[in-house]
């Protein structure tokens, strides 16, 4: 089955979830985002040669996807963490998006942050096949939010702004200040990263609740 399929399917699952119960229970599908990387097409050169292109390893929402290219990122300290994905298409700025565990490990002081949002933020360096970048801002922590396509945010009627989530199960909890996003070429579906995804146990295709 293709992924444009499982994506269909998915979200009409949650469309007949959202009908079939009380209009305050929203369901959301979570994505756990792993540390990754997002790069200029001038440090993508540098890294892996003049020309090169990204490979597609899998599409995730809109034109992003994963590819499959990995990078080594190294703290101020000089510690490392291999293997880190880069997610494509190319940006107009390189960003590294890490969790709060991975920033320890590292050593860098990394504010969360949503996606974008770079100014003053933590220092890293990259290291690919072929040459490496330091970038003076860039590294961050990401904050969770919610994707909302805007017949999504009407049929559910919640826009742009903040929201809490209630997670059920045996680590069951209620995650704050969660940011809603709305756009054209997103799908409904929140993004948190491994660290929240670890203390709630929460897995990559749960489901949660807007409150």
């Amino acid at each position: 089955m293709n992924e444009a399929l499982v994506q269909l399917i998915t979200e009409k699952v949650i469309q007949v979830l959202n009908s079939e119960q009380p209009s305050s229970k929203k369901v959301v599908k979570v994505g756990v985002s792993a540390r990754h990387v997002h790069l200029s097409k001038e440090h993508l050169e540098v890294l892996f040669g003049k020309g090169y292109e990204l490979s597609v390893k899998k599409y995730l929402m809109g034109d992003q996807f994963a590819s499959e290219e990995l990078v080594t990122i190294v703290g101020p300290k000089l510690r490392s963490i291999e293997k880190v994905r880069i997610l494509g298409p190319i940006r107009s700025e390189t960003q590294v998006e890490i969790s709060a565990t991975d920033a320890i490990t590292l050593g860098v002081k990394a504010p969360v942050r949503l996606s974008g949002d770079t100014t003053a933020s933590a220092p890293i360096t990259i290291v690919g096949p072929k040459g490496t970048v330091r970038i003076d801002e860039g590294c961050i922590v990401a904050k969770r939010h919610i994707h909302m396509h805007p017949d999504d945010s009407k049929r559910l009627g919640i826009g742009e702004g903040v929201v809490s989530v209630k997670v059920n199960g045996d680590r069951a909890g209620i995650l704050e200040n969660v940011d809603v996003r709305v756009r054209e070429d997103f799908h409904f579906e929140m993004h948190i990263d491994t660290d929240e995804a670890n203390a709630l146990g929460i897995k990559n295709g749960s489901f949660v609740e807007i409150i």
